[in-house]
């Protein structure tokens, strides 16, 4: 069970589009549309209603489609209110009926009763379920606040983290005046959906794209660039580290250390860049995109370097070029 709870009424109000819009409306039981959704699951309850209630998933969201609705006819026709009246009388969330049916008298009576809220849509239960779920992977799922500056470079989403003052505005700065996306800036927020992708927004919709620039002050970057340069939420694909160089430290100089970091229990790639005046640190983060974007493709270039080393190795040029041709006899 999740620490998230909405109420009904939630999820009657949430201002939901196209392919995400749930179509539904409240058809009785308003008394029960302050009722909590804890679960982000649905239940089909066919078992229920035949009074099989071992194990009985009360709850999650109903769904009663064609054949749950043909049950009930059933139900009543036998006059087997007492099944009915006992499914009732479970703490139930709500009850969506799928494909714009409309249930019976009996049924909305006993609903009012019982102070649970039946809702309708106009949607059919597969369709209805997909979209569902895709609301409640949003809702449920595992988020932080993180310090850092969002940005996507060639379609790669790009989590830039470091101490403060270490560059990380400025450098996400000079990525938009190249053409790319910001996410948000200061403070971004993460979300695990579906267990396996980690996904970054602003923590506050209203100033996300907004940035500060030490000696500058606060930017508006939609306004300064325009709407193009903006993105709402994106996947991190990358966790970028800034630091300042040290001297006494070995950084990784062929790229196969395969280092990740873990946010929100998924393993991110993660690289880091030693920060030290004369690098250009834009086209280093570019250059990682890209380079990111060819893993997926399956082209892998330090491991395809190393490979290629150790044929070098094996077909003896090697021992040719270090010792010269006259040593070697």
């Amino acid at each position: 069970m999740s620490d998230k709870r909405i109420t009904v009424l939630d999820l009657l109000d949430m201002d939901l589009k196209g392919h995400n819009s749930l179509n539904i409306r409240c058809i009785a039981g308003r008394s029960g549309l302050s009722r909590q959704i804890t679960v982000s699951d649905i239940n089909r309850p066919g078992l229920a209603l035949s009074g099989f209630y071992e194990s009985f998933a009360y709850e999650r969201v109903q769904l009663f489609g064609r054949g749950e609705y043909a049950y009930l006819q059933k139900l009543e026709a036998e006059n087997s209110i007492d099944l009915l009246r006992q499914y009732f009388s479970y703490n139930i969330p709500c009850i969506v009926f799928s494909h714009s049916i409309n249930p019976s008298e009996l049924f909305l009576s006993l609903a009012e009763s019982s102070g649970c809220a039946v809702l309708q849509t106009d949607l059919g239960s597969s369709e209805f379920s997909q979209r569902l779920f895709r609301v409640f992977s949003d809702i449920f799922a595992p988020r932080k606040t993180l310090h850092g500056v969002f940005v996507e470079v060639y379609g790669v989403g790009i989590l830039l983290t470091g101490e403060s003052g270490v560059g990380k505005s400025e450098t996400a700065l000079e990525l938009i005046e190249r053409g790319h996306r910001l996410v948000a800036d200061d403070v971004v927020e993460i979300r695990c959906v579906n267990g396996n992708s980690i996904l970054g927004q602003g923590a506050n919709k209203l100033i996300s794209h907004h940035m500060e620039i030490r000696g500058l002050g606060i930017i508006n970057v939609a306004q300064l660039y325009g709407v193009g340069a903006i993105r709402e939420q994106k996947e991190v694909q990358i966790v970028i580290k800034l630091e300042a160089w040290k001297d006494q430290k070995v950084y990784d100089r062929i790229g196969t250390s395969g280092d990740t970091v873990d946010l929100l229990g998924v393993k991110i790639p993660q690289i880091e860049i030693p920060v030290k005046p004369g690098r250009n640190l834009p086209i280093i983060i570019e250059a990682a995109s890209m380079n990111e974007r060819l893993k997926t493709m399956g082209y892998f270039s330090a491991r395809e370097f190393n490979q290629n080393i150790l044929k070098w190795i094996e077909t003896g040029q090697a021992q040719k070029a270090y010792y010269g041709s006259d040593d070697l006899y």
